[in-house]
């Protein structure tokens, strides 16, 4: 099967979290054409609410490249945030636009197959979330950590803010005194005193905690925030060695966070680690070739 006998003009990726979406449009030779970004499409935040983010960021993708958008010209490849919930995922597929050709996989997977361009290595994806994944010699994919807000994402932004606000809450009852970090957190969340944070923390999401985590790096003198920083630097330690016990895989580390969380990642993993080759958008473009290929095929 060769491009040329696609019936989509195009492809599209998706690399789709808790705290935005990035999407990359190509010729179906997979010559980049633009990029773009939309607001969060993890199916955590709603299923309605993901496709809304990913038409969004489609049409300004569209728009860049000065072409007319329209889904059955489409192949569309998604790395999605919480596609390991069945419901969620069924849900995604069943209210797919009409026309294009999709495929779906965890975000995990298609930033393991852009940072490593398909070969066997391990990935640690640190975002709004966070997850580990390996694809080992045979093809093997497996994962580690990943479990979702607010018991796992480990060293993940919303993992981070969830626990950078327990420093505002000490210093507005009186548990630590007051300094710049906390007036950060202030700042962040709107709040002005106990009671009025107390609303935010009720009607707060993953990705409002993300929002948080920036402070930690600020601050990362404060003695609060310096033991965060080292406790998620050996969290990323444990879902490598989980997935790479004999330290036979290249490592990269992934997504916004990732330079950021570098220094703090013990030594015996950092000198082992490499920069990924492309980003989970270029993996997520990898599925829709494939899509488009298996829709080519069935139709033909």
């Amino acid at each position: 099967m060769t491009t040329s006998t696609y019936t989509h003009k195009y492809l599209i990726g998706v690399d789709g979290g808790g705290s935005g979406t990035r999407v990359v449009l190509a010729g179906t030779e997979g010559i980049e054409l633009a990029r773009a970004t939309g607001g969060p499409s993890g199916l955590a935040l709603g299923v309605e609410r993901a496709w809304e983010a990913i038409e969004a960021a489609c049409l300004r993708a569209f728009d860049t490249a000065g072409l007319p958008f329209e889904w059955s010209a489409c192949s569309l490849g998604c790395g999605l945030a919480g596609v390991n919930h069945a419901g969620w995922l069924a849900q995604f597929r069943a209210t797919a636009p009409q026309g294009c050709a999709l495929a779906v996989e965890s975000d995990a997977f298609t930033t393991l197959l852009g940072a490593h361009g398909g070969e066997p290595g391990v990935i640690v994806a640190l975002g709004t979330g966070s997850i580990a994944a390996s694809l080992d010699a045979g093809g093997q994919f497996e994962i580690a950590g990943g479990y979702g807000f607010p018991s796992g994402d480990e060293a993940s932004g919303a993992w981070l803010g969830l626990r950078a606000v327990v420093h505002l809450q000490h210093v507005l009852d009186g548990r630590a005194p007051a300094d710049d970090w906390s007036a950060a957190l202030l700042a962040c969340t709107d709040a002005t005193d106990r009671d009025s944070l107390v609303v935010w923390l009720c009607a707060a999401n993953q990705t409002d905690y993300a929002a948080l985590a920036p402070t930690v790096f600020e601050h990362r003198k404060h003695p609060f925030a310096a033991r965060l920083l080292e406790e998620a630097g050996r969290e990323i330690v444990k879902m490598v060695s989980a997935l790479d016990p004999d330290q036979a895989l290249p490592v990269a580390l992934c997504g916004g966070l990732a330079e950021p969380l570098t220094p703090f990642v013990p030594d015996e993993l950092r000198r082992r680690l490499r920069l990924p080759l492309a980003d989970s958008a270029a993996g997520a473009l990898q599925l829709a070739r494939h899509a488009a290929s298996r829709k080519s095929a069935h139709e033909g």
